[in-house]
């Protein structure tokens, strides 16, 4: 996620709501060639936050931070060049920002990265690299890497198939409340893939994933709950439904 350093910067000045003399000031901060309040700009001017929103300026400030290594503002700047937002899309200038940022240990920056060489955007499609930036980022706590590292090990992508592990990195991320991997948790019970087979868990599982995912996960774990509840006996749902109303997602 972005880190609103503008947060910061508020509470240093002082200002409850930034205006036009706020902005100026931080222009004079960052025209003096300081990364952070540089990064900081671009922030306010991609969210439109003090200023009319304008990704060509965010563009700019982003990239002047960027330059001296700010690994924030590498960040984002893949980003925008990925989505092709105040800039033409463009994956490999995407794939070269990411990486800078993930050289110096960004982990969604490894996660962005991961996704590239997973899908072979802006570089050669390669599964061994994927694995090993969603691995550096899910050893950080990342819930979308290591959702991706299950689904790695699942499929044998890059590395022998591996249902003990899949099921490892799919139940940290369901544990924070990725919906995605919570879907997929679910399958692995069905299955009795890396676990025994347990239809409760499973049905825990994708009534979590069917209550807040987005709208396709959320109606696929809604379809695969109900189709799992008619090998259950009325106990077994309703114990499901139990744990699924005590579940409270875990911090990274």
């Amino acid at each position: 996620m972005k880190k609103l350093w503008v947060l910061l910067l508020s509470a240093c000045l002082g200002l409850g709501t930034l205006v036009a003399q706020d902005i100026n000031t931080l222009k004079q901060q960052a025209q003096k060639g300081f990364a952070p309040i540089q990064y900081n700009l671009g922030l306010l001017y991609e969210l439109g936050q003090g200023v009319p929103q304008d990704y060509v300026q965010a563009v700019k400030w982003y990239r002047l931070a960027a330059d001296q290594g700010f690994a924030q503002a590498q960040l984002n700047l893949g980003l925008f060049y990925e989505l092709g937002q105040g800039v033409p899309q463009d994956y490999v200038q995407a794939v070269k920002w990411y990486r800078l940022a993930a050289d110096q240990g960004e982990a969604d920056a490894q996660t962005y990265l991961g996704v590239m060489y997973y899908f072979g955007q802006g570089i050669p499609q390669d599964y061994v690299q994927a694995h090993k930036w969603f691995n550096l980022a899910a050893a950080q706590g990342i819930a979308r890497a290591q959702y991706n590292l299950g689904l790695i090990y699942e499929l044998g992508q890059g590395v022998p198939q591996d249902y003990v592990q899949a099921m490892k990195w799919y139940r940290l991320a369901a544990d924070q409340g990725y919906a995605s991997a919570q879907n997929n948790l679910g399958g692995m019970y069905v299955n009795g893939q890396g676990v025994p087979q347990d239809y409760v868990q499973a049905h825990k599982w994708y009534n979590l994933a069917a209550a807040q995912g987005e709208a396709d996960v959320a109606k696929n774990s809604a379809k695969n709950r109900d189709l799992v509840a008619k090998r259950m006996t009325p106990q077994q749902i309703a114990q499901a439904q139990e744990l699924a109303r005590n579940w409270k997602p875990k911090k990274k």
